[in-house]
């Protein structure tokens, strides 16, 4: 790969849509290049680093009998509304016709076409356990494309599905699965997490996400240190608490409304309570005190739109990534002045449990946090301008329909195993697992005759790895401020050769390295431009982010060339006559032979 003559242009200012460091050294080093908003061209170093990943992939796919395929990326309508889909993806599905007015999408993701596959060729036990896989792209129109190939709208991915036809053979393929993925995170080369997830729109029991470790990651997710206790914050599930015992209760003063002006939020809330309404104790009212009840508007995916209310501690915001899962496939946005112009009764800023509920006046189903106990006494808002009620206690005074794991998760909060406080990280999701079921089986009438000649459904596992997002996380994971950093087994290349000056023997000795690297089954990216600074050189050599940079250059007078390893930035002069038996010891981990 010599640069005079590679399809590459380093650019030296970031890129004005990148905002993540690794997105804009892609696009500055030449690895990709945008096409529109969330879709990216692959130039030819970048296509290099895909490649590696995709066979990463496919080597732990092929490890435990993986096989693989490739379905059409342009697919029909039909399968698609057998199992519901076709409406649950709702807007983030490309959608078309053929000229013949069939409906068409682009594949989002291919459940419903290895299922039908499998329902096509196979028809007996015999013939099962089955593990199919392709890699291949993805179509997803996101609303907001964002953070380069982190989140585009167009990816390349590899998903699999295992066919089995017990439970106990789809939970020993999922297994098998959990263990490959471990190997293939290992070998990419970032530091990752494994977590609980929570299974959204694909369905499913059991479900685990592959998670990189990185600050600027959109995923939350929460560990605890003692146990190990490890999971996406949409997965938390908060326990339900104890219910009050009934002496407290029988303690309680009946509930009473007070006046409380101009206090619609929970910092005015609690400081008119505290001067106007102070507690018996002598304890002062805190945001924990009060019963905070927001309500939303549903979006469900036939276009229907139902209002829900949500009850949590005061001192809690919903977390709207925990909301999101709860309230899949439906979509939700807050209440606004038209929403709450169609629901009088319920008055802004001092909305309480007296009109929420199926059962009451305004029939907006009432969901609490599981950290409201059954017995417990709030503040909340008594459904007037300006009033609050005191001593509100649930199960006494009022009920709700149900409860929801939407309030947020903070650092500290207790583990749901109990065994410790949780602390609070960013990732970014590589690779999430299902044991997906009879889902999709049954939606498609997917079944095998077992062994006593009945016929029965066949159950399925879902696993899937971002290949091209893994470019972009490794990208954020390994750079440093001069540029890419790439572990050696993603790199476009093993070694970059510099050749600097204008004395014609350094660029007729580097040429005879190259060929050496070369024959030795090296790749090699060679800068062999004759007009360009030995500055510019070096930067691009830094930008470009191989492994091991080997300068020809005044050394050579002296019968020495540089070899720095871009990882750690150390720099050593060697012999020219040991340098390629050096820096095949350094690509290949070995100790060089004196020479």
């Amino acid at each position: 790969m010599r640069l005079s003559t590679l399809f590459l242009r380093t650019l030296r200012e970031d890129p004005a849509d990148a905002e993540l460091p690794g997105h804009k050294l892609l696009v500055r080093a030449g690895y990709i290049r945008r096409a529109a908003p969330g879709i990216y061209s692959w130039l030819p170093l970048g296509l290099k680093v895909l490649r590696k990943v995709e066979a990463i992939v496919r080597e732990e796919m092929d490890a435990i009998g993986g096989q693989e395929l490739s379905f059409p990326a342009l697919l029909p309508r039909e399968p698609y509304e057998a199992t519901n889909r076709w409406t649950e993806y709702g807007p983030l599905i490309f959608r078309l016709q053929d000229r013949k007015g069939n409906d068409m999408l682009l594949g989002p993701t291919h459940e419903e076409m290895f299922t039908l596959a499998v329902k096509d060729m196979f028809s007996s036990y015999k013939e099962l356990p089955l593990t199919l896989y392709q890699i291949q792209t993805k179509y997803r129109d996101e609303a907001r494309p964002r953070a380069g190939l982190l989140r585009g709208r167009e990816f390349v991915m590899k998903d699999s599905y295992s066919f089995d036809v017990t439970d106990e053979g789809l939970e020993q393929a999922y297994a098998r699965h959990r263990e490959a993925y471990v190997r293939m995170f290992d070998r990419l080369g970032f530091d990752y997490v494994v977590v609980h997830a929570d299974s959204g729109a694909m369905g499913g029991s059991a479900s685990e996400e592959f998670l990189a470790v990185s600050p600027v990651g959109e995923d939350t997710f929460v560990r605890c240190a003692e146990s190990g206790y490890a999971a996406n914050v949409e997965a938390v599930v908060v326990p339900q608490a104890p219910p009050v015992d009934e002496a407290t209760v029988a303690a309680t003063p009946a509930a009473h409304v007070e006046d409380t002006p101009d206090s619609p939020t929970i910092a005015t809330l609690v400081d008119q309570g505290n001067a106007l309404h102070p507690r018996a104790d002598g304890r002062p009212w805190t945001a924990a005190d009060t019963l905070k009840n927001v309500v939303v508007l549903l979006t469900h995916p036939d276009g229907r739109t139902e209002p829900l209310a949500i009850g949590l501690p005061g001192d809690r915001e919903v977390d709207a990534k925990r909301l999101d899962a709860q309230v899949a496939p439906a979509t939700w946005r807050p209440f606004e002045e038209a929403d709450f112009a169609a629901y009088p009764m319920l008055a802004k800023g001092y909305i309480g449990p007296g009109v929420l509920g199926e059962e009451r006046s305004s029939g907006i189903r009432y969901l609490l946090d599981p950290s409201v106990a059954e017995g417990s006494a709030w503040v909340t808002g008594a459904d007037e301008d300006g009033r609050h009620v005191f001593d509100l206690v649930l199960g006494r005074d009022f009920t709700a329909d149900g409860t929801i794991q939407a309030a947020e998760i903070r650092e500290g909060d207790p583990s749901p195993d109990g065994a410790g406080p949780l602390t609070l990280a960013r990732g970014i999701e590589m690779g999430h697992i299902f044991q997906l079921g009879r889902k999709y089986a049954e939606a498609l009438d997917l079944k095998v005759l077992d062994e006593n000649g009945k016929l029965v459904t066949v159950t399925m596992g879902s696993y899937g790895v971002g290949v091209s997002r893994a470019v972009a996380a490794v990208a954020e994971a390994t750079h440093d401020d001069l540029g890419l950093v790439w572990p050696r087994e993603l790199a476009p290349a093993d070694v970059h050769v510099v050749a600097t000056g204008k004395d014609q023997a350094v660029f007729e000795h580097a040429e005879g390295l190259v060929a050496e690297l070369c024959d030795q089954g090296l790749e090699v990216v060679f800068d062999d431009r004759p007009k360009v600074s030995p500055g510019v050189k070096f930067k691009d050599a830094e930008l470009l982010g191989v492994p091991t940079i080997v300068v020809v250059g005044k050394g050579l007078a002296d019968g020495v060339v540089e070899v720095k390893d871009r990882r750690s930035g150390a720099r050593r002069e060697v012999r020219v006559e040991t340098c390629v038996a050096e820096v095949l010891a350094e690509v290949r981990g070995a100790t060089p032979t004196p020479g």
